[in-house]
């Protein structure tokens, strides 16, 4: 069983999908029932694998390894595995998207092909995760785009329209699709072309073969392309992975696509972009960045611990100027996700030292943890915008005493988003700013600026929804949360209070991933 367990996990998705868009386009409830029960086996795969991760067998650092022939005329192969790092987000990725398609019960436009795509954007993310061999991984970091792309273009909002540059007007998704590929795309053709790069000169696509042999590579070599100097090809590589990563988490100033795609993708896009989506940028820095070039990323930490510090200030203090809900909910993503960055930035200058090694706990950790309180609060922005049919928090007010259960699961999930010790945001960003500090005192002192407007952004979106006078044009129309978004919201509120309270669970793996991969 543990030679098929990462293949199962990885593809049953996929054919669950194809089989929906073939057979089950027609039959709605069909469709929807059987891509959330398929969804649950890569999470119960996910599960068996967790607790059976120690006892596995142990193949250069990795478990449960499979490798087989894909494209040997590129000594490219089929190449999977987990360690501590991987296993943390698969788990994060299988956990989040069966909440989602269960959020998606307002989906009623072509249910059968946004089931299957949402299936087939769950294989992109794994693959990523999975992948150890170069060529395969930026196949399956394509693959994810796709379905994204879909999602906001054909079930996105359909109130809004943006004027493009030609004075031409185009609705709000169709142009925050447009502007979520080309971002991402525009980052891939420089991955891509780094990636071959590394492929002719090293010969190999294998990761576990380059963690070994690219960082130490030198001398002269025959196949060098352009006839560059080796130290110039593994810098220019060396930008070409930051950037592309960079774009993805995304970083400040590359972060501008983010709040439109969040804003007009459906509530489940907008739960899995936030959960797992920027997730892969940070992964990319951590499986490939740092250990294939150890070197140039001590060398640029300095430049992305001040991308990181700047994404933590300018994040929080743009969420806290919005009027739109689920617009303040986007720009904490880029507040957050900045404390990811300066934990690996903080990492990358002083690899292998305590400091280091806390900081890089606290990056994954955070990831994991943004992750459930970023979908958490997209979904109750849909919860709330389902029933009033606006985000504007000016419209809303006093909602409380007809709300109760929501407000006190909003309240809950925001205090969570905040850091508000004893729940989960806190311990991650704790660990980040203890890890960074020894390391880029400066940075790490400014980015508690962004952790005050934090807290400011956050009381004000429940001010403004919660508290205040009553908007009396809301009476006898709002309806409490119903037994289907309860499901959604209670396994993220059980995880978030857990891992405040004892982190050690998920924590020890991390650790141990990150002594095994950075000393």
């Amino acid at each position: 069983m543990d030679q098929y367990m990462l293949t199962l996990i990885l593809f049953i998705p996929a054919v669950v999908g194809l089989l929906i868009l073939f057979f089950l386009r027609e039959n709605k409830q069909a469709a929807r029932w059987v891509a959330f029960v398929a969804s649950l086996v890569p999470l119960a795969l996910t599960l068996v694998a967790w607790f059976g991760f120690d006892a596995a067998t142990e193949v250069d650092g990795f478990k449960y390894v499979v490798q087989a022939d894909w494209y040997p005329a590129f000594n490219s192969s089929f190449h999977l595995g987990i360690d501590g790092l991987s296993l943390t987000m698969v788990l994060l990725t299988t956990f989040l998207t069966p909440l989602a398609i269960l959020a998606s019960y307002n989906i009623q436009k072509n249910v059968g092909a946004y089931m299957a795509l949402f299936l087939f954007l769950e294989t992109g993310m794994l693959g990523v995760f999975l992948s150890l061999d170069l060529l395969l991984f930026f196949v399956f970091w394509e693959v994810g785009l796709v379905p994204m792309y879909f999602l906001i273009n054909q079930w996105g909002s359909e109130k809004g329209e943006r004027e493009l540059w030609n004075g031409m007007k185009v609705p709000a998704r169709t142009y925050a699709s447009f502007k979520f590929m080309v971002y991402t795309m525009a980052g891939s053709l420089g991955l891509l072309l780094a990636i071959q790069m590394i492929g002719v000169v090293s010969g190999t696509f294998d990761l576990v073969t380059l963690f070994q042999t690219w960082p130490n590579l030198s001398g002269e070599l025959s196949n060098v392309p352009l006839d560059l100097p080796l130290d110039t090809i593994k810098t220019i590589a060396f930008w070409a992975f930051a950037i592309a990563f960079a774009i993805k988490v995304p970083v400040w100033p590359f972060h501008t696509w983010l709040p439109d795609a969040h804003t007009e993708a459906p509530t489940a896009g907008s739960m899995i972009l936030a959960g797992v989506l920027l997730k892969l940028g940070a992964y990319g820095f951590l499986r490939l960045v740092l250990p294939l070039y150890p070197e140039e990323a001590r060398t640029g930490a300095p430049v992305l611990a001040l991308l990181g510090t700047l994404a933590i200030i300018f994040g929080a203090f743009a969420a806290f100027g919005q009027k739109d809900f689920k617009r303040l909910v986007a720009y904490s993503s880029v507040n957050h996700m900045g404390f990811v960055v300066l934990g690996i930035a903080a990492a990358a200058y002083a690899q292998g030292t305590a400091s280091a090694t806390i900081a890089l706990n606290g990056a994954v950790l955070q990831m994991f943890n943004h992750g459930l309180s970023a979908a958490a609060m997209f979904f109750l922005v849909g919860v709330i915008y389902e029933r009033t049919h606006t985000r504007n928090l000016d419209e809303f007010g006093g909602l409380f005493p007809l709300v109760p259960v929501y407000g006190a699961i909003l309240i809950f999930s925001s205090m969570a988003s905040l850091g508000l010790p004893g729940l989960n945001g806190f311990v991650s960003e704790f660990l980040v700013v203890r890890g960074s500090w020894p390391i880029f005192t400066g940075f790490t002192a400014l980015s508690m600026l962004g952790l005050l407007f934090t807290g400011a952004y956050i009381l004000k979106g429940i001010a403004k929804t919660l508290h205040g006078p009553l908007n009396e044009s809301w009476k006898g129309h709002l309806t409490e949360m119903n037994g289907r978004e309860l499901a959604v919201i209670a396994p993220l509120m059980v995880m978030m209070l857990w891992l405040g309270v004892w982190p050690m669970w998920l924590l020890d793996v991390i650790n141990k991933a990150m002594i095994a991969l950075f000393g």
